[in-house]
């Protein structure tokens, strides 16, 4: 039987970029797929990304080729304990001639902005993205400052070393849309590192990856996300899942709607990121995970029992009868 289907809307343009963004960050990231289209997808969706992982896994790496193959503006922040709100978002400076105070906007103030080392910065600075992460602004004296639009910070943060850290608060980790775990790479894979590695004589050559998404383009696949199709069960099938993780013993904090609206709005980006105008439920399963991990809270007895966050999720969504 044929799996063939005709698109009510061209998604070729928006495959094509896809997939010469995956070809620009592969010529010098090897392997690691899953957290690369995770972060396509989160462009497309107009969404924030957590990376967690050890270092050296090339979370940072990824993050910055990828910038480099959009044709937007870049800013990269490295938090530390001593960095201020200021410091981020910037501060109001007294100018003597005039009399007057004026904004000198901060690092925060570009289309795509990746935060090192989130965690690393006292909580009064991490306060300081909530608005600008939620609502695209930010206010300073009691003045508004937009952004302009696109805007996505990618933040990345180390789960081994813990001291001299500060553990995100829920409310702000609920502003991610997803967030990516990154694992050690394959023994054949560390292989092609070290031989690429050595062909290109100890040294990576960012500079030559090259924008391949424009502004506007990216601007269109936005708006082409709108024409994707959710079947009512999907979307109730959406909301089961999302629903359970509130209803669950092994859990003592389940996820918001935003979880929902992260989880339709990546099924969608994945649709289109395959041509088709319409999401299934493989899509929504694919990237449920991602969407709830960082949102959900296991009570203390089943931490002591070794359970994860994804365990936790995969007997949820086990659980769940498939829509048809």
């Amino acid at each position: 039987m044929s799996t063939e289907f005709e698109s009510r809307v061209d998604f070729s343009e928006l495959r094509e970029t896809v997939e010469n963004i995956r070809t620009e960050i592969h010529r010098i990231v090897v392997g690691q797929d899953h957290m690369i289209d995770l972060l396509i997808a989160a462009v497309l969706a107009d969404g924030h990304v957590l990376i967690e992982g050890v270092p050296g896994i090339a979370k940072t790496l990824t993050a910055k080729l990828l910038a480099r193959t959009l044709d937007v503006n870049f800013q990269r922040i490295q938090f530390t304990p001593d960095l201020m709100p200021s410091d981020v978002v910037g501060t109001s400076v007294f100018n003597p001639k005039t009399a007057e105070f004026s904004f000198h906007s901060g690092p925060v103030f570009s289309n795509f902005v990746l935060i090192d080392e989130i965690n690393r910065a006292p909580a009064k600075t991490q306060a300081a993205l909530f608005e600008v992460m939620e609502e695209r602004q930010v206010t300073v004296d009691g003045i508004t400052h937009t952004m302009s639009p696109p805007f996505l910070v990618i933040a990345t943060q180390n789960p081994i070393d813990q001291e001299g850290t500060y553990r995100l608060p829920e409310a702000q980790l609920d502003r991610f849309m997803v967030k990516i775990e990154v694992h050690y790479p394959s023994l054949s894979e560390e292989q092609q590192i070290l031989s690429e590695f050595h062909l290109r004589n100890n040294s990576f050559d960012i500079s030559a990856i090259k924008p391949v998404m424009t502004r506007e383009q990216l601007s269109r696949f936005r708006q082409s996300l709108r024409e994707i199709r959710a079947e009512q069960t999907l979307l109730q099938y959406i909301a089961e899942i999302t629903h359970q993780t509130r209803n669950n013993s092994a859990l003592s904090l389940g996820a918001s709607p935003r979880a929902s609206l992260g989880i339709l709005m990546a099924s969608k980006a994945f649709a289109a990121m395959e041509g088709r105008d319409f999401i299934t439920p493989d899509d929504i399963k694919n990237v449920a995970s991602s969407v709830l991990r960082h949102r959900i809270m296991l009570t203390p007895e089943k931490e002591m029992e070794g359970i994860t966050p994804e365990d936790v999720i995969t007997q949820i969504i086990t659980r769940i009868e498939i829509p048809r």
